[in-house]
């Protein structure tokens, strides 16, 4: 019965973040750091006219706020540890930091990172911005998606993002490292 039992687990765990042989081009001391940023103050009211009339800021106004909102929560669970299966502090996979990320701002997504990414619109990578999911396939074996990072900055053609891995935990990568990017599949924006 207990043999059963670690297939069982083998098998959930491949299917999610599971463990993958990694491969980099960088060197053990790289990393990339992204602090959050103060959460916005303003309101949708805020401005107003040299007359005294309010006005209201453009919608996408609100779309940048929610945006860097849901990216700052994100950044809160940097050094959180990996966890198959799990959305808190003391542990999370990629898939559980993206829908408790974006559940604390009124945003459900499904809790599998393969059902996540039937969620909103594909966008290619030159529209990445801010706030959008990217989606990757890390398992040679199975051509699944199984793996899923937020977008936190995006520099030129340098496009980093916030995920929960096997081996470091919640942490920033860049999709320039050759395994991210060999392993990218598609991106889409929720916000």
């Amino acid at each position: 019965m207990w043999r059963k039992n670690l297939v069982l687990i083998l098998c959930l765990t491949a299917l999610s973040c599971g463990v993958v042989k990694k491969r980099t081009t960088y060197g053990s001391g790289y990393s990339v750091t992204v602090e959050a940023d103060d959460p916005p103050t303003e309101t949708l009211r805020d401005s107003i006219l040299s007359d005294g009339t309010e006005i209201a800021e453009a919608p996408e106004r609100i779309y940048l706020d929610k945006s860097e909102q849901v990216i700052n929560t994100a950044l809160t669970y940097t050094g959180v540890k990996y966890k198959y299966g799990g959305t808190t502090r003391k542990g999370m996979d990629c898939s559980g930091l993206m829908y408790i990320t974006f559940q604390e701002h009124d945003i459900y997504l499904p809790r599998v990172s393969f059902y996540m990414a039937n969620e909103g619109r594909k966008i290619s990578l030159e529209e990445v911005s801010k706030g959008d999911l990217l989606f990757f396939t890390t398992s040679n074996r199975r051509k699944r998606i199984n793996h899923v990072g937020l977008v936190v900055e995006v520099e030129g053609d340098d496009i980093r993002f916030i995920h929960s891995t096997t081996s470091r935990g919640v942490i920033v990568s860049s999709l320039k490292e050759g395994y991210w990017n060999y392993a990218f599949v598609k991106a889409t924006r929720i916000l």
